[in-house]
């Protein structure tokens, strides 16, 4: 069995052990590439500064790449008796190089090691979700623009209100993630800072290079004072929940509309036939599975964030395993997340349409207010035209109009998915994707 890093001359009781490692070697998976990462840019600063040889980088930063090669391959293991990533890590270095793989550890603790492992986990899970909020996003657009013309009932309290159309419905989701990607783009540039050099939470007396590691990690700046890097330990789950959960409250609500107008009561869409499910007992049922799926899955992300705040809200100043919790939540969520994005966008993308929804007289009523404001505009006055439209509904004469014309920004016939998709743009380029992708492809060049 391996030593812990930690370990002194005595043992601990199993069951302890068993009760405080919990599911972090599981969890550590989820970082190993991550760690990898980190490691090769300590240990670049430790040879600047003079803490490693200058022919030890070499082997150390190769070998490096081969465990971070097995990791991108899916064959990186915790081994049994080994406590966690940075163990493992360690133990592997060791093994094939000898005393030098020990020296890898100088100048930092675990705590600004399991941190810059988050950031930067957390960092590429934030680009993969980005870039499924796109797609999505773009789907959104397509169809917004190719049904514009395809009128639909508006609903308020679930009953008829006024008329509405696809490419307001469609479109208004894709609104929605404009803004959720605000959010996004600020979790990004919350998470994009280096915390490596503040050791346990109050430096070292090693004279490290803080700037040195920020660069070769492409991130924009680093977490400046080492307190404060450590406390941002849950922190920054906890912002960055807020993120996903909004991007799920998006997500459960077209679920939501989707799953309604795919019903034969509305029947306004027709969702693939190969993202429903039927039943065992009733031959016609086709169910929205994949939505519901998505709804409920997105209604737990949404949860996210008050867990992470439960965790960590009532934790004084320095490091405490309270925060380790918080990995059994946070990692797990992104994929989770990913999923329901790329399912969302693979239904919106085959999605069909009902043109012909308003040849049922039943949605006649929804145009009442556009005659009112026709009569309005003739110079009647609007509660004389509410009250005579009113009555005419009410005793069964009222005869509507499908021929409307809304002009205004935003509206039916000026949908301004043009600027939508502007706004979405100008956001995406306050990510500095580029950065990272140069740093680490740096890194890991021979």
């Amino acid at each position: 069995m391996a030593n812990k890093l930690w370990e002194k001359n005595f043992e601990v009781n199993a069951e302890i052990e068993r009760f405080t490692v919990g599911r972090d070697r599981e969890m550590d998976l989820f970082l190993a590439p991550f760690d990898v990462l980190g490691s090769m840019a300590h240990i670049t600063m430790l040879e600047s500064i003079g803490l490693l040889e200058k022919d030890e980088l070499p082997p150390l930063l190769a070998e490096l790449r081969n465990i971070h090669a097995q990791c991108e391959r899916g064959e990186f293991v915790i081994e049994d008796g080994v406590e966690d990533v940075h163990s493992q890590v360690e133990l592997m270095l060791t093994r094939r190089l000898g005393d030098m793989g020990k020296k890898i550890h100088s100048g930092r603790s675990r705590n600004d090691q399991v941190l810059v492992d988050l950031k930067l986990f957390t960092r590429h899970e934030l680009r993969q979700v980005v870039d499924a909020v796109k797609v999505l996003f773009d789907e959104l657009i397509a169809k917004s623009n190719r049904y514009k013309d395809v009128l639909m009932p508006g609903y308020t309290h679930l009953q008829v209100a006024m008329p509405s159309s696809f490419g307001l419905w469609f479109g208004a989701y894709a609104e929605s993630l404009t803004d959720d990607m605000l959010f996004l783009q600020a979790a990004w540039r919350m998470t994009n800072r280096n915390p490596l050099g503040s050791a346990a939470g109050y430096g070292s007396s090693f004279p490290l290079n803080r700037q040195l590691t920020t660069d070769l990690l492409g991130f924009d700046s680093m977490d400046y004072n080492v307190v404060y890097a450590q406390m941002g330990r849950g922190k920054m789950e906890r912002n960055v929940a807020f993120a996903l959960a909004t991007v799920a409250g998006t997500l459960a609500k077209l679920a939501f509309d989707a799953c309604l107008f795919n019903s034969q009561n509305f029947s306004f869409v027709k969702l693939p036939k190969e993202c429903t499910t039927g039943s065992s007992i009733m031959p016609h049922k086709k169910n929205p599975d994949v939505f519901e799926l998505i709804r409920a899955k997105c209604n737990k992300i949404q949860s996210l964030p008050q867990q992470v705040m439960l965790i960590m809200n009532n934790l004084p100043v320095g490091y405490f395993r309270d925060l380790q919790i918080i990995k059994e939540v946070f990692l797990p969520a992104f994929g989770e997340l990913k999923d329901c994005l790329q399912m969302a966008a693979y239904i919106i993308n085959k999605i069909e349409v009902n043109e012909h929804i308003l040849d049922n007289a039943m949605y006649d009523p929804m145009f009442s207010v556009e005659e009112v404001n026709r009569l309005a505009a003739e110079g009647m006055p609007f509660r004389d035209a509410y009250k005579q439209v009113g009555l005419e509904i009410e005793n069964g004469t009222f005869r509507a109009s499908h021929d409307i014309h809304h002009t205004h920004e935003g509206s039916i016939g000026n949908l301004c998915n043009e600027q939508i998709v502007q706004l979405m743009d100008e956001t995406l380029q306050g990510f500095s994707f580029k950065r990272v992708e140069e740093a680490e492809r740096r890194l890991l060049q021979p």
